[in-house]
């Protein structure tokens, strides 16, 4: 099993929570394959469980990647790192090296194989929580290299005013007109739903010299589609 590769011209791709076409999303062994391909970006989720502690993951709940319904947001950390993730693809088989990473792994792999870390905020912290998490990717060399994302605005509005230099893109399924006032006010990005994506809008976003992200894009006639209407960066599970 492999990446599909397709013409992708000048657009920056971005690995999925890692490369999930292939190994069990969200995890080390997802990211280290985004790390040795020719990916610009390793993109991913991280949440804030009940001790304090940044964890990496997409669901609140570990059923769906486990098979066992633990919320991380109300455990500790320890007790979320004791779970072992399926396997992808071996129908709920364990492995012993598929564990729900911490924020400072995740960063460290980026780091090492030189890849832009793209970090989904999926919960809603405190400006004191969101101020760590910043002083501790800035403490591994890899701020520069980091674009924060999220579905809350807030979110993004916060990242911005604790580190107004911070890369940021706001996530969307579909696009208003009401978005571009603040986002080009604050310098955010954006990163929407593939299929709400026009050249009209990409022309924008440009336009308003901001960038454009599209998720999640498996298809390579998406993917060569988006590339001709200029999109910045696609963001795929298997994609290359």
């Amino acid at each position: 099993m492999n990446t599909i590769k397709f013409d992708k011209k000048n657009v920056k791709m971005v690995a999925h929570r890692g490369v999930s076409g292939i190994e069990r999303e969200n995890t080390n062994a997802a990211f280290v394959a985004a790390g040795n391909r020719s990916y610009f970006g390793i993109e991913t989720d991280m949440h804030i469980t009940a001790d304090g502690k940044f964890i990496i993951t997409h669901d609140a709940s570990t059923k769906r990647c486990s098979g066992i319904d633990a919320n991380v947001e109300e455990l500790p950390f320890d007790a979320v790192r004791g779970i072992r993730l399926t396997d992808r693809g071996m129908n709920g088989l364990t492995r012993s090296d598929l564990t729900l990473p911490s924020l400072e792994e995740y960063i460290r792999i980026c780091h090492r194989y030189e890849k832009v870390s793209v970090l989904e905020l999926k919960t809603s912290g405190t400006t004191e929580q969101y101020t760590e998490m910043i002083e501790l990717i800035k403490s591994k060399g890899h701020f520069e290299n980091t674009i924060f994302i999220a579905f809350d605005k807030c979110n993004c509005l916060m990242v911005k005013e604790i580190a107004p230099e911070a890369k940021v893109q706001y996530l969307t399924s579909n696009w208003s007109d009401e978005y571009l006032p603040w986002m080009k006010e604050k310098g955010i990005d954006l990163d929407i739903y593939y299929k709400a994506v026009t050249k009209e809008l990409v022309d924008l976003i440009h336009e308003n010299g901001l960038e454009i992200n599209c998720w999640t894009v498996d298809d390579p006639e998406d993917g060569e589609r988006l590339a001709e209407m200029g999109v910045d960066y696609i963001t795929s599970n298997i994609l290359e």
